[in-house]
C-alpha cells in the first residue's frame, strides 16, 4: 500500500502542471496600465524569465473590468505568433488574477519617443512589416485588437516589434461588425466614430490598420498625423477628418509618403488593410517576408542592451507607495489564511443552521452577480446555455421573495464568482 500511494505521488508531481504563484521569483516592477501592473519574474524551475501581469480582483470588479479580462484571457490562450506577445500561464490567488508572458526586454515604441530615439523610414518599414504579418494572423482568427499604439507595441533585444494588450480585442465572424467605441481616441479609426455618432453599419478589421499607420506616422515624424485628444469631444472628431489634411515631411521619400497615405486613408474601402495589400505596395514588393517572419532582417534601431528600457519610478512606487507589494504576497495571505481558518472554527457550530430564506438569498446573490458580470457584459464569455437556464430558473422563483444582497455581501460573491470561472492556462501543457 505505502509503495502504491509513493509512485502515486511521484506519478502525481511529474504530471502536475498547475502553475501558481509560488514558481515565480519576482525581480522588479517595470510597468503598469488601467488593469493591472507588470513584472519581471523568472520561473523557479526552468530558470526562465517572464513577465507577469496582475491585476486587483476588487479593484476589476469595482470597476466593470472582469468582463475584459476574461475576454483577453480568453483570446489570448487560443492565439500564438511571432509577433505577439504570446500568454504562457495564468493563474490566480485570493487577491490577484496573473498573467505570465513573453519577455519583451527592448521597451515599448513610446517609451522610446519619450526618450527622443529618432526612428528612420527603415526602421518604420520594418515595423510596419512585422505588425502586417501580426494583423494578418489576427484577422485569420477572426481578432479585432482596437488599441494598436506605440504603447502597445514592444521590442525584443534585437529590436524587432511584438504587439501586446488585448483587453479592448474583440472576436468578429461570419460577416459581423463591430459598433462598440473601443479604442484610444488619437488612434481610433474615423468609421468607429461614425458608427457610434450616427449611427453607421459598424465597422471591421480595417480600424487596426488605420491605427498603425497613425502609429507609423507618430514614430517616424514624433508626432501624430491628426491632432486629437482624449477629452475631445465626438461630434467634433468626424469633422477634424473631413477638414485637416496629413502633413507629409518633404524629407520622407515618396515610397514612404505613399505607404503611409494608404494606411491612413479615411474610406476604410479604399484604405490599405491586408497583408496582401501592403505587399503590393511598390516600396515593399522587393521584401523576403520569409526572411521578416524568420526575424532574419536586421532591424533599423536596436535598444541599448546595457540598460533597462521602462521608468524607473515603476519600482520604487512597488516597494515604498504600494500598500499590498507584490514581494509581501505570500506572508500576507498566510496571514489572512489563519484568520480565515480560526473564523472558521469559531462558527463551525453554525454551519448547519442556516435557514432557507438565507440560502434563497445567498443563490440570488450569485445568480444576479453571475448573470451581470458574465452572461450580459461579456458576449465572449457567455455561460453555458445548460447553466444560463438553470440560472433563468433561478431567477424567475427567487426574485419575488428574495431582496438585493448588501454591498459587501455582492462584493464577496462576485469574487467568488471570478474564483470559478478564471480560466487557468498552462501553454506548456
Amino acid at each position: 500500500v505505502y509503495k502504491f500511494q509513493f509512485y502515486l505521488s511521484l506519478f502525481a508531481a511529474l504530471f502536475d502542471f498547475t502553475v501558481n504563484f509560488d514558481h515565480f521569483q519576482i525581480l522588479r516592477a517595470i510597468g503598469k496600465g488601467s488593469f493591472g501592473k507588470v513584472c519581471i519574474v523568472q520561473k523557479r524551475d526552468t530558470e526562465k524569465m517572464y513577465a507577469m501581469k496582475y491585476m486587483n480582483k476588487q479593484q476589476c470588479i469595482e470597476r466593470d473590468e472582469v468582463p475584459n479580462v476574461f475576454r483577453e484571457l480568453e483570446i489570448l490562450q487560443d492565439i500564438e505568433h511571432v509577433f505577439l506577445v504570446n500568454l504562457w500561464y495564468s493563474f490566480q490567488d485570493e487577491e490577484d488574477m496573473f498573467m505570465v508572458v513573453d519577455l519583451l526586454l527592448g521597451g515599448d515604441l513610446r517609451y522610446h519617443l519619450t526618450q527622443n530615439v529618432q526612428f528612420n523610414e527603415e526602421a518604420v518599414k520594418l515595423y510596419i512589416c512585422e505588425m502586417a504579418l501580426a494583423l494578418d494572423y489576427l484577422q485569420s482568427q477572426h481578432i479585432v485588437h482596437r488599441d494598436i499604439k506605440p504603447d502597445n507595441i514592444l521590442l525584443d533585444e534585437q529590436g524587432h516589434a511584438h504587439l501586446t494588450d488585448f483587453n479592448i480585442a474583440t472576436v468578429i465572424k461570419d460577416g459581423e461588425r463591430a459598433t462598440a467605441l473601443a479604442g484610444t481616441k488619437p488612434y481610433m479609426a474615423p468609421e468607429i466614430f461614425q458608427s457610434f455618432v450616427s449611427g453607421g453599419s459598424g465597422y471591421s478589421f480595417e480600424v487596426d490598420w488605420w491605427s498603425l499607420g497613425v502609429t507609423a506616422y507618430e514614430v517616424l515624424r514624433g508626432q501624430r498625423p491628426y491632432e486629437i485628444h482624449s477629452t475631445d469631444p465626438l461630434d467634433n472628431l468626424l469633422q477634424v477628418y473631413s477638414t485637416n489634411s496629413v502633413y507629409y515631411c518633404p524629407t520622407w521619400s515618396k515610397d514612404m509618403v505613399t505607404l503611409l497615405r494608404k494606411l491612413l486613408t479615411v474610406n476604410p474601402e479604399h484604405r490599405c488593410s491586408s497583408l496582401a495589400h501592403v505587399q503590393a505596395i511598390p516600396c515593399l514588393s522587393e521584401v523576403d517576408w520569409q526572411m521578416v517572419y524568420e526575424k532574419r532582417v536586421e532591424a533599423g534601431f536596436v535598444p541599448n542592451k546595457g540598460r533597462l528600457h521602462c521608468d524607473p519610478t515603476f519600482e520604487l512606487e512597488e516597494m515604498i507607495l504600494e500598500s499590498r507589494p507584490l514581494h509581501k504576497k505570500k506572508k500576507r495571505l498566510a496571514k489572512s489564511r489563519s484568520r480565515d481558518s480560526s473564523k472558521d472554527s469559531q462558527s463551525v457550530s453554525n454551519t448547519h443552521t442556516h435557514t432557507f430564506a438565507d440560502r434563497q438569498s445567498k443563490t440570488y446573490s450569485m445568480a444576479l452577480c453571475v448573470m451581470t458580470h458574465y452572461w450580459i457584459r461579456s458576449r465572449l464569455y457567455q455561460l453555458s446555455s445548460c447553466r444560463r437556464k438553470k440560472m433563468l430558473l433561478i431567477m424567475e422563483t427567487l426574485t419575488t421573495n428574495a431582496s438585493p444582497p448588501q454591498e459587501n455581501d455582492y462584493l464577496q460573491e462576485c469574487l467568488e464568482v471570478v474564483q470559478q470561472e478564471f480560466v487557468i492556462f498552462n501553454r506548456e501543457k
